[in-house]
C-alpha cells in the first residue's frame, strides 16, 4: 500500500516543474556533456527526468527503480551493439536518482560506484543545483567508463544524447 505522504508528493508535483528545474539551457548543456563524454569511452549515456508517477503506478507500489528499468527498456538503452548503455533516471517527486546500466557493464563498474554517482546527484539536487548536479554526474560516469570501455576508433553514436523529459 502506498504511503499517503508519497501519494500526496506525487499528486502535488506537476509536469511543468521539470521545465522549471531543467530549463532549455540546462538541457542543452547536459546534451553537450553527454556527447563530449562519449568521445572518451565506448559507453552510451541517456538522461531522463520525470516529475511524478501516476496514481495507478503508485497504487501498484511502483518504485523509482522499477520505473527506471521500464524507461531503460522504453528508450531502448539496452539496444546497443556492445550492451554498453547507461540510463540516469530522475524521479523528482521522490527526490530519487537511479542508474540502470546494461549487462555489458556488469563487473566493470560496481554497484557502489553507480550508487555514489546517484547520491552525489541527490546531494546537489538538495541544494537546488539540478543542472550542475546532472553535469557532475555525467562527468563522473564518463570517468568511470573511460578506463573500462576504451573509445571506439569508429562507429556511430548509437543512442541520442538529448535528455528526455517524461
Amino acid at each position: 500500500m502506498v504511503k499517503p505522504a508519497r501519494m500526496l508528493r506525487h499528486l502535488l508535483t506537476p509536469d511543468w516543474v521539470v521545465h522549471r528545474l531543467f530549463p532549455q539551457p540546462a538541457l542543452q548543456a547536459v546534451e553537450a556533456a553527454i556527447a563530449a563524454s562519449e568521445q572518451n569511452h565506448a559507453g552510451e549515456i541517456r538522461f531522463a527526468v520525470e516529475a511524478a508517477l501516476t496514481p495507478a503506478r503508485l497504487l501498484r507500489g511502483e518504485t523509482a527503480r522499477d520505473r527506471a528499468i521500464e524507461v531503460f527498456s522504453t528508450l531502448r538503452v539496452w539496444d546497443t551493439e556492445n550492451n554498453n548503455g547507461v540510463l540516469i533516471y530522475v524521479l523528482l517527486a521522490d527526490h530519487d536518482v537511479e542508474i540502470v546500466a546494461d549487462r555489458g557493464l556488469n563487473g566493470r563498474v560496481s554497484p557502489d560506484e553507480w550508487e555514489a554517482v546517484c547520491r552525489g546527484m541527490e546531494q546537489a539536487f538538495g541544494k537546488r543545483a539540478y543542472g550542475a548536479g546532472t553535469l557532475a554526474a555525467v562527468a563522473e560516469i564518463g570517468k568511470l567508463l573511460q578506463g573500462r570501455l576504451p573509445p571506439r576508433a569508429t562507429g556511430p553514436n548509437e543512442l541520442p544524447d538529448r535528455p528526455m523529459l517524461l
